[in-house]
């Protein structure tokens, strides 16, 4: 049986911090479109969907993404975990990648090899986020639709709603949970100082730099290369990593 995974970017214009910044563009193409572009280059994906929100500002990414040859859904701003499961509930697939269209530079390949050590492991869900030593940018999330589904009947807490896959880590072996298997893919080196990912205006300069020198084509690993061996870090190193989240958490209180 031919094992069916869809991957899922979350894309909206509302952002408090740089508003419209998916549709920001660098040398003629959005932001969207290059993280779009480097993720067609998947091998293990069988369908990419941009999963955008119901608000008339985000019809614009919805009729993008269908231009471009993508498929899209749309659903609610706020409870995230039910626009992706709305996405896929009717796509019988076995496995569902979670990205997000701020991190325009997300490598392919770094994609395909968490998806096989994922499936190769068997699983309910794996990242290469449970130890941050990839670069801010190359977040990577592989989970079985099993998993998805029953995070999406359970979980409660505006934080597991708002960022779809915390039920799932928090409910998992990894940290001490009895619901699902989990497991990190792992970084030969510690790369988390480096940020790919656009929250900020900062953020947007430092990918902009790299696009203008380096091309959309290249490897996390070249791009983050080039931010060493530049001093690159200080464009934007002040920023939080993953401060969306936190924000969250603090309101689950």
């Amino acid at each position: 049986m031919e094992i069916k995974t869809i991957l899922i970017t979350q894309a909206r214009t509302g952002s408090s911090r740089l508003p419209g910044k998916v549709l920001k563009e660098i040398e003629g193409q959005s932001l969207l479109e290059i993280h779009l572009n480097r993720l067609e280059k998947c091998k293990k994906v069988s369908e990419i969907i941009v999963a955008t929100t119901i608000n008339e500002e985000d019809t614009l990414i919805y009729d993008k993404a269908i231009a471009w040859g993508f498929s899209a859904s749309r659903g609610s701003e706020s409870d995230v975990l039910d626009r992706f499961y709305q996405a896929v509930k009717d796509k019988k697939a076995n496995w569902i990648v979670r990205v997000t269209s701020d991190c325009p530079l997300i490598d392919a390949e770094l994609v395909d090899k968490v998806i096989a050590f994922a499936q190769e492991n068997e699983v309910d869900y794996c990242s290469n986020g449970f130890i941050e030593n990839y670069p801010d940018g190359q977040d990577v999330e592989v989970f079985q639709f099993s998993a998805l589904e029953t995070a999406w009947k359970n979980a409660k807490l505006l934080s597991e709603r708002e960022h779809v896959t915390p039920y799932v880590r928090n409910n998992s072996d990894y940290k001490g949970g009895n619901v699902f298997t989990a497991i990190n893919y792992p970084c030969e080196s510690d790369f988390s100082k480096i940020r790919m990912t656009v929250d900020e205006i900062r953020d947007f300069e430092l990918i902009e730099i790299l696009i203008s020198n380096l091309g959309t084509e290249k490897s996390w690993m070249e791009y983050t290369n080039y931010i060493i061996e530049n001093n690159l870090t200080k464009v934007n190193n002040q920023i939080i990593r993953n401060e969306g989240l936190l924000k969250s958490l603090k309101k689950d209180k």
